[in-house]
């Protein structure tokens, strides 16, 4: 939380380990331990030609606010447990233009699936789901996003 919460910190891990999401300016506007909400922008870098956000760039702020809990609750964990995106679903509902707030509430399901994987070392799998909103409230995208978690095998030198 220390590296989201300090802006110099997270442009620079942005640009590190999420090259994309930082040329498409995404933002993380909130975390907390249930709850996480990142923004994407309708700029040059992420426009379609029908003058709205490029699905794309919608589905990187999608993934980008459930991974975030995922990767604070990973953060420096002992045993080791590695994440990866193994499915995804989208419904678009309206045309995203201006600044698109996806929130997601699964921080209890994400600590509760890396909590069973490092006391059993069997992975587990969970399911999340991503609402984009517009500034006016209306939901614009819902993302599904399955997540998988597995614990690393220790290295014995």
């Amino acid at each position: 939380m220390k590296i989201v919460s300090n802006p110099v910190k997270l442009k620079l891990f942005l640009f590190k380990h999420l090259p994309m999401a930082y040329l498409a300016g995404l933002r993380i506007k909130s975390i907390t331990e249930t709850e996480a909400q990142v923004t994407v922008a309708y700029t040059y870098l992420t426009k379609n030609p029908f003058k709205s956000i490029y699905f794309a760039c919608l589905g990187m702020a999608a993934e980008l606010a459930s991974g975030v809990m995922s990767m604070m609750y990973l953060h420096k964990a002992e045993p080791s447990v590695s994440m990866l995106v193994v499915n995804m679903q989208a419904e678009f509902t309206k045309k995203a233009v201006g600044v698109i707030t996806f929130t997601c509430s699964d921080g209890d399901k994400i600590a509760n699936a890396i909590q069973q994987t490092q006391a059993t070392g069997n992975g587990s799998t969970i399911e999340t789901i991503s609402v984009g909103r517009n500034e006016q409230g209306e939901e614009v995208a819902r993302f599904r996003i399955t997540w998988s978690y597995k614990a690393r095998k220790k290295s014995y030198s």
